[in-house]
């Protein structure tokens, strides 16, 4: 994701399309949360990032998805503005500066993954994408991209149970 989605409130809504994540953290269903493309992080969200100690990896810094250590079970969303617009024009909020597809294809492909092996320490059990908006796409870029990434993500669920890690 190219933002963190994790205002407490935007526009009077505690529920906008910018803060999911910080629903989500309140609930206390999930572990921990990682972001991996941020480009855009002001002091409301650094003091969320902080209050719901969110491992969040910012573009200025680079990601090396290596660099992460991920165990356990994995719900992936992938946001379609984590892509640099030159990838993925068709989204509703830009953000230059992003992730190659081929980027987004290694982190799906490679999470989790100890040192090369096969055996997984972090396996997918499912995903969604979101963020596609074909108004704003160029002839179907997009949604190729974004029909790529599904298909990965699927791939790599199967693959993940297939192991028996999930």
């Amino acid at each position: 994701d190219a933002h963190p989605d994790l205002y407490d409130n935007m526009e009077d809504n505690r529920f906008s399309h910018a803060s999911p994540f910080a629903r989500i953290m309140e609930s206390g269903c999930v572990d921990r949360l990682v972001q991996v493309g941020i480009r855009t992080l002001n002091d409301h969200q650094r003091a969320q990032v902080t209050r719901f100690g969110v491992d969040c990896h910012e573009m200025r810094h680079g990601v090396d998805i290596a660099d992460i250590a991920i165990s356990g079970p994995v719900y992936l969303t992938i946001d379609m503005d984590v892509l640099d617009p030159a990838f993925a024009p068709g989204v509703s909020h830009h953000e230059p500066g992003g992730l190659s597809v081929r980027d987004v294809l290694h982190i799906i492909q490679n999470f989790g993954r100890n040192s090369g092996s096969r055996k997984s320490d972090g396996w997918m059990i499912g995903g969604d994408l979101v963020e596609l908006n074909p108004d704003r796409d160029l002839n179907g870029v997009t949604a190729m991209v974004a029909s790529k990434i599904l298909r990965e993500m699927m791939a790599r669920c199967l693959a993940d149970c297939g192991d028996g890690a999930g």
